[in-house]
């Protein structure tokens, strides 16, 4: 069913506090990935408050869909998202990538609510299939959300998945491609070019849904229709921008992994809010 109006506005409303919050607790901790988390605010936004069926009461609960963070790097979006489920309190965001915190600069299994520790680009995408047939095999009818970046896509381990979910039908297996064109050290043009990356995983056979990676409304749309899919995977190929929300983050990839200074944080604090002059 497509967002009404004002539920579009609430889940807006939030992705700009997220942001402000993961800003915040990486100015704190100066150290981390502005970048990556800030284009993957609205997918984890809308898996989480919109189709993911979760108990943060309960994190083990065995017939809860699973969520996997494959571009382990974002993991400041995911902690600031948890926390507003309920996982952990909010003042634990304080603590990210100290020693002997729960937020780690990775998803650990030691953080409640995190499925599979990840952080080796391409390996969580085969857990995310390993739940995907262990859900199958018991019958379940959970389902099972990976979220990939474009850079980890020159991993050839998510390759062998993309062949293997298909032969497996995984309809239970939705994966999203946090497309925003920027990896580490450049451009995924220059660095290893993608090319026609819809065509890539319609080759190897499976669903592919294009949208809007910011457009809330879009997201939930293709997120239905993947459910809705039969007898195959699909591939929600999400264009994002990275460091989505502030000017001098956006599509720089300095801002990959990048301490955030006190002027450069006044400045994002401030456009995410209107109020920057810079």
């Amino acid at each position: 069913m497509p967002l009404s109006d004002t539920r579009r506005a609430e889940l807006e409303a939030l992705c700009r506090k997220f942001r402000i919050d993961v800003l915040t607790a990486l100015h704190e901790a100066q150290s981390g990935h502005p970048g990556g988390s800030l284009s993957v605010c609205e997918i984890l936004t809308v898996i989480y408050f919109e189709k993911a069926r979760l108990d943060s009461s309960d994190p083990g609960w065995a017939d809860r869909d699973r969520i996997v963070l494959s571009k382990g790097h974002a993991a400041p979006m995911l902690y600031r998202i948890l926390a507003e489920k309920g996982y952990f309190p909010l003042e634990e965001m304080k603590t990210l990538r100290k020693i002997d915190s729960l937020l780690q600069g990775h998803p650990s299994m030691h953080t409640p609510g995190v499925d599979i520790s990840s952080g080796p680009l391409g390996v969580a995408f085969g857990a995310a299939q390993g739940m995907a047939i262990a859900k199958k095999l018991d019958g379940s009818n959970a389902r099972v959300y990976a979220i990939l970046g474009d850079g980890e896509t020159e991993e050839g381990a998510v390759w062998e998945v993309a062949m293997s979910a298909v032969k497996f039908k995984l309809d239970n297996l939705t994966a999203v491609l946090d497309l925003n064109g920027v990896q580490l050290d450049g451009k995924t043009e220059d660095i290893m070019p993608l090319g026609d990356v819809p065509a890539k995983w319609r080759a190897f056979g499976w669903n592919v849904i294009e949208c809007d990676g910011h457009d809330v409304g879009a997201l939930s749309d293709a997120f239905d229709m993947a459910a809705a899919h039969k007898n195959r995977p699909t591939m929600i190929i999400a264009k994002t921008v990275k460091g989505k929300g502030v000017s001098f983050m956006e599509g720089n990839y300095a801002w990959h992994g990048k301490a955030v200074s006190d002027e450069d944080f006044t400045c994002a604090i401030g456009e995410l809010g209107g109020e920057c002059d810079a």
